[in-house]
């Protein structure tokens, strides 16, 4: 374990993400909101920080291991979240404790959207601002774009790069160099916030929230600066339309954007077996949501129950969390379809959480495979997807994700209602922090204000485990990583 060289790169890390309170800074200069000041100390803090640790260190540039990938790749994730959490915490408006400050914190940048503040509408603009940016900068993983930053780290970035997306897919490269591969992500990823913001103003929205609102669309977020989430809009129907458009987008692989931009042809999204899976389920879950709406009354327009039944569908499919009504209080079966669509959630390689596609059809073909050998025992049947066999270390790989996710969704479970959270209430919230999606039903279904401290840190680390996709996260508590 290479702990000097591994302190040295999160010193770095720490000076870069400092700078990310200057854009707040701004937005508070410009607003004249009294918020300056807690970003300020948030800046020098995380500054100071980042120099003492890497100062002592700076000349340890050994060669990375895999393992200590996975150990850089957490370390940032649990300490960006606890300096991240230093101007919520110090901002007098937003009246939170320590706990609240990093759950807020923590829940921006695993993309999930889980809030505890409440009168958004009250807090300085600055606040509203940086809640934004924390999912913007999770939403592609803080790692891949300090990778592509930083060729002073003296390191190769494919350990960071793998620990940080571990998906079936994990190995495959946009281009030759791992560096080249996140310039070309974050390109693909800026190029989308930019188009999507110009959208939401288009439509109607003012340039604050259409840039707040962009930021947390393409990074799959959910925080708004409203209450009410997107139905602040709920009178500017284009405001859904964008929204939906650009979920869907930001749900799919981004290896899709990056092929069908340099091929200036999109038949490379109808082409892959993932993408026309995750439109298939969208679109039926979509089909269902609305006509439920429309038969049960909820909605007397057929127009409005179609209208946000397709963006509910997409929203929570997406794990994108951005609510337009309280679909929590939807009739009948409605509520629990929608939260078990977020176990399947986007594409691998997207910014979405979830399961991902790739590994629900995975499942779904090796399922039907122990089908057909039952009805024929001694017949050799492969997995195929796209025409090409699935090597059976992938398949086996998938498995060992989905039992891991079920035996640590079952512990998260029983320890929430250890805390006092009644059963719906716990599962949903399970459920809305290991797949990154953000309102729950029942109790969280608005916001995570009234549950307990306890729970608070539980789901905490659930939306980690999420982020990470369980494996990057469980590796480090097993006494087999940390022997030489």
């Amino acid at each position: 374990m290479q702990l000097f060289t591994i302190q040295r790169i999160l010193g770095l890390l720490l000076v870069i993400f400092s700078s990310t309170q200057i854009p707040p800074m701004l937005v508070s200069v410009i607003y004249l909101d009294g918020a300056f000041e807690a970003f300020f100390y948030a800046f020098a803090i995380t500054l100071i920080t980042g120099i003492v640790m890497w100062l002592p260190v700076k000349n340890f540039k050994k060669e990375l291991r895999m393992r200590d990938g996975f150990l850089i790749v957490v370390l940032f994730w649990s300490v960006l979240g606890c300096f991240g959490a230093i101007p919520l915490f110090l901002v007098e408006q937003t009246n939170v404790s320590i706990t609240d400050a990093i759950f807020e914190s923590i829940s921006g940048l695993t993309t999930t959207g889980a809030t505890v503040i409440t009168n958004l509408e009250s807090l300085p603009k600055s606040i509203l601002y940086y809640r934004q940016q924390l999912q913007w900068l999770g939403g592609m993983g803080i790692i891949v774009l300090a990778v592509a930053i930083m060729p002073m780290l003296g390191i190769g970035g494919m350990q960071l790069y793998r620990a940080e997306t571990p998906g079936p897919i994990k190995d495959s490269k946009l281009t030759p160099r791992i560096t080249e591969t996140a310039k070309a992500l974050w390109y693909i990823y800026l190029s989308l916030t930019i188009a999507c913001a110009l959208a939401y103003w288009l439509a109607g929205m003012d340039l604050f929230d259409a840039i707040s609102h962009s930021f947390a669309t393409i990074a799959i977020g959910g925080f708004s600066p409203h209450d009410d989430s997107m139905g602040y809009f709920i009178n500017s129907p284009e405001v859904e339309i964008v929204a939906i458009v650009f979920m869907i987008l930001a749900g799919a692989n981004f290896a899709l954007h990056f092929a069908a931009w340099r091929s200036r042809n999109i038949t490379h999204y109808f082409a892959d077996s993932e993408f026309r899976v995750y439109a298939t389920i969208l679109l039926i879950v979509a089909i269902i949501s609305s006509v439920y709406l429309y038969y049960m009354g909820t909605f007397d327009d057929a127009g409005r129950a179609v209208l946000h039944g397709v963006f509910q569908a997409v929203s929570i499919g997406t794990t994108t969390g951005f609510t337009t009504h309280e679909y929590h209080n939807w009739p009948g079966f409605l509520p629990v379809l929608l939260l078990f669509t977020s176990f399947i959630g986007a594409c691998a390689g997207s910014t979405g959480g979830g399961m991902k596609v790739i590994r629900f059809l995975l499942l779904l073909k090796q399922g039907m495979r122990e089908i057909m050998r039952v009805i024929h025992p001694n017949a050799v049947i492969t997995t195929k997807i796209g025409g090409k066999p699935i090597p059976d270390h992938v398949i086996n790989s998938v498995w060992g994700f989905f039992s891991a996710y079920v035996a640590t969704f079952s512990i998260i479970l029983l320890l929430l209602m250890l805390t006092g959270l009644d059963q719906v209430s716990a599962f949903s919230a399970t459920a809305a922090a290991i797949n990154n999606l953000g309102p729950g039903l029942n109790k969280v279904g608005s916001n995570y204000a009234s549950i307990s401290d306890a729970a608070k840190w539980i789901l905490t680390f659930t939306m980690l485990l999420g982020r990470l996709e369980i494996f990057t996260l469980l590796v480090l508590l097993t006494p087999a990583f940390w022997r030489r």
